[in-house]
Formats: C-alpha cells, structure tokens, sequence
C-alpha cells in the first residue's frame, strides 16, 4: 500500500477517535449538568406564596398530575423529573389522589412524601348535642365537598341502610366531631356515628346503676334524648335524671314539654300552648303512660350518663327559674312545684 494511503487512514481514524471523545466528553457534560438540574428541582421549594390546596382527581394519570401542577403553576419540572423522583423514592406505585394542602416552602420531594403517605386534607364535621335527625341532614347537606346520597330518601330507607332495623334513625348517632376528606359520601358519616353511638350505650348499659327503670338500651337512649332536650346544665342532667327515674317508678307520666314539641313537628311555631299539651300523639308525654316510641334528639355522653346514673333524691317535679340562668326549681311535692312555676310566670312578666 502506498505510503500516503497509510497517512490518509491513519488521518482518518485519528479524527474519528477525537470526534468520539468529544462527543463522550460532551454527553458526559450534559449528563452532569442534567443532572444537577434534577438536583435542583428535587429540593427547590414549589411555586407557593400561600398555602393553598389541589385535588388530585381518583384515576387522574401521573402525567395529567404534572400538568395540573404546570396549569396551577405550582411546578414547571417535566413529566421525567417527576417519575424519576417517584421511582428514586421507591413509591411510584404508592401515590395517591385526593386534596392535599401545600404550603410555602414544600419541595417536591415533601409533595411525593404526602401523597405516597396519602396525608391529605382532614375535613371535621360536628354533631351536635340536641340536635335532631332532621337537623342533621340539614347539616351534611352544608358540607361542601362531602357526596349528598341522603336527598331524597326516607328516614326508613336510611335506616336500613345502616342496619337500624325497624326503628327511626333518630337518636342513634353520637354527638361528636368525625374527620372526613373529600370524596367520602354523607352516609358514611352517618355510619361513623351511629357504630360510635352503639359502642358508647353497650359500654354505659353495662355499666348501669341497676336500679334505674329502664329495660333496655334503647329506652337509655329514648329517656338520654329528654333528658338532652330539657338542660344544657351539666350538674342538672342527673337530678332531672332522677326526677324521671323516679316518675317511671311510681307510674307518674314524664309530662316533658320537649317529647310534646317533638310531637308537633312542623305545627311547632316556638310557643306550647294549654291546647298542644292536651292534643294526644305517640310523643305527648302528658298525654301517654312512660317513655315516648323513640328518642326525640341525639343525646351527648353526658346526657347518656345521667339517663343510667341518675342522682338520689325525692324530687318529683321541676321548672325553669326564669332567670336567664337556664337553671331549674326541683320540688317534691305539688304544691311546692305550682309555687316554683308561680314564680316562674312572675319573672317572664317582668321581663
């Protein structure tokens, strides 16, 4: 072979051997520089000046969710960077939906950590002591985010529903606040309620004075209810307790202007008159023997308490002082209750 065709081709694959170390050299470059990019973004905080909170949709793509962060501009890291970041910690599989609070400062290493511990946003709903079933829907109905499936359906089919059986949900669920997030449905608050409030009357039933009248756990609740709707007064639950317990044994009537009002239901216009207390329903209490068919409320602890540990005594009878205190008059006998109710309308006219 000639002498310059060796040169030639020794020419040629010296530069072919450079070209391929400067293109090694110059992926390796752009291979740190990227990442050292994804360094950045892994640990630089979010776009977020305020907290603020996304809902990730269920069945949202991974993709779809990058892009929920572009559009809010929360975030203008890729797609790649995001699935890197999940598959480095382990937990692509793990992320889940739903509505997350973000606030300034959170990294997107912090928003991979939430959603794969799924810490999202925890809603509270209050049940209130007294309230009645009634009230209670009103209220689930106020809940914004919460899934309304109780529009439309009887109290019969709601009762069902959770396993009540034959009797109206009214009573069976206990006062307290339930967390939920966004998505869960108004029954299933209903159902944290109601397993809530079985579990406490198992619990308190077994724990009864064994002398009060009553011969099941549902006559607790029904009796609990009155008693939740007659005082807001802590230290008065068990004394109007034992004034009621005390009438059930004797066989007095319970004569509570609270199962009356019940009774009436929407012909109730704020005011009991001579005429309500002799108009007989299944709740008129002045006008029936016992305890009313159900409970007219959703009685608190404390009221549940009283109702199976009612306080000694020989009061029989009470009424409202009058005095904006909320207070009662408790009295033994007739004549010393008609004085204590004398002294009750002397004070509403002065007022």
């Amino acid at each position: 072979m000639p002498l310059h065709s060796l040169h030639f081709q020794y020419g040629r694959v010296r530069w072919i051997l450079v070209l391929f170390l400067v293109l090694i050299t110059g992926a390796s470059v752009l291979a740190m520089l990227a990442w050292k990019d994804y360094r950045r973004f892994v640990d630089a905080p979010l776009n977020l000046t305020t907290t603020q909170t996304i809902d990730f949709e269920r069945g949202t793509p991974f993709k779809e969710l990058v892009r929920q962060l572009r559009r809010e501009e929360i975030s203008g890291g890729s797609p790649f960077y995001w699935k890197l970041l999940s598959r480095e910690m382990k937990v692509a599989s793990r992320l889940q939906a739903g509505e997350y609070q973000l606030a300034p400062g959170l990294t997107p290493r912090g928003l991979i950590e939430m959603m794969a511990a799924g810490k999202v946003v925890q809603r509270h709903f209050t049940i209130v002591d007294g309230w009645t079933f009634h009230q209670l829907r009103l209220a689930l109905g106020r809940e914004v985010g919460l899934q309304q499936t109780l529009p439309g359906k009887s109290e019969t089919t709601i009762a069902a529903e959770l396993g009540i059986g034959d009797q109206k949900p009214e009573g069976w669920f206990l006062p307290e606040t339930y967390a939920w997030v966004k998505g869960d449905s108004d029954i299933v608050i209903l159902e944290r309620a109601h397993a809530a409030m079985k579990k406490a009357l198992d619990r308190l039933w077994a724990a009864r004075d064994p002398a009060v009248p009553l011969k099941t756990p549902y006559e607790a609740l029904i009796l609990a209810s009155i008693i939740e709707k007659e005082t807001g007064i802590g230290e008065e639950r068990a004394q109007i307790a034992g004034v009621f317990a005390r009438r059930l044994q004797i066989g007095i009537r319970l004569q509570t202007d609270p199962t009356v009002v019940y009774g009436l239901g929407e012909q109730y216009d704020g005011n009991i008159r001579r005429r309500d207390l002799d108009t007989d329903t299944p709740y008129n209490t002045y006008t029936r023997d016992g305890l009313p068919p159900t409970p007219i409320a959703l009685p608190g602890l404390p009221a549940l308490e009283a109702a199976l540990h009612p306080a000694d005594g020989n009061a029989l009878y009470f009424v409202a002082l009058g005095d904006g205190s909320g207070r009662h008059a408790f009295s033994a006998s007739l004549a010393e209750h008609n004085r204590a109710v004398a002294q009750y309308l002397a004070r509403r006219r002065k007022q």
